[in-house]
């Protein structure tokens, strides 16, 4: 119970907390899914035929067109795309973001709970939780408004509903496809970076807010010294 508790945090009463950050890689490797569905979504949405034909019913009419084309006639339907899986699988990715966010909550994500599982043997790597938080708030940015583009009817009558006036259409998807299309490759590359080279762009981003300060945060890599290892160390000397 313990365990499941305290997860990837090195200590929980600590006023500035810390993550296991090789437990963060493999929980973004796990992650990686998401985006990666959504690439493929939009491939096939924006990038495939939307015609539905049917071989059988296919024949040459024996004519052509303006461009010497031969001219073919069949049934057609155009297909109709269902996005309850891609609103399901977004819906879960905010969970994971926002539950990442707090000591209590982390504990009921399974990718957290995993990812620590599977690092329990190694030696860990302590680093500030307060960057991750803001690369996961740039996250939680980027799977919302993909949420908005796959529900763009249910979101535009909440703001209808909640200005009491006509503001976003209700028919149409009023948010151009490149800006998501854009969007799910800049979060598919944050968190390959962050998985497979150990590179968190949100963290380097929270870092530049620092140093303008825009943010104010503690020195960090001076409550990360690992006192032992420097006492271990000595004594390997002087011995």
């Amino acid at each position: 119970m313990s365990t499941f508790k305290k997860t990837w945090f090195r200590d929980t009463s600590e006023p500035d907390l810390f993550i296991n950050e090789n437990a963060v890689r493999i929980r973004a490797g796990i992650m990686m899914f998401i985006p990666f569905f959504m690439v493929l979504t939009f491939f096939y949405v924006f990038y495939t035929s939307p015609w539905i034909v049917d071989p059988s019913t296919v024949k040459d009419t024996y004519d052509l067109d303006a461009a010497s084309n031969i001219i073919y006639s069949g049934d057609m339907k155009m297909r109709i795309i269902d996005y309850t899986p891609q609103t399901l699988v977004l819906i879960y990715a905010l969970f994971e973001l926002l539950v990442s966010m707090t000591v209590w909550s982390s504990r009921f994500s399974p990718t957290i709970q995993l990812a620590a599982f599977l690092t329990r043997n190694q030696t860990p790597v302590w680093k500030p939780l307060a960057p991750k938080r803001f690369a996961w708030g740039l996250g939680l940015f980027l799977a919302s408004f993909c949420l908005v583009f796959f529900n763009p009817d249910v979101f535009a009558r909440w703001v209808n509903t909640l200005f009491a006036h006509h503001i976003l259409p209700t028919t149409v998807n009023y948010i151009p496809y490149q800006i998501p299309v854009a969007l799910v490759w800049v979060c598919l590359a944050m968190i390959w970076l962050e998985a497979v080279m150990g590179f968190c762009l949100g963290c380097k981003i929270h870092s530049l807010l620092v140093r303008l300060r825009l943010i104010e945060t503690p020195c960090y890599a001076c409550n990360n010294i690992d006192w032992d290892a420097i006492r271990n160390k000595k004594q390997d000397q002087t011995g």
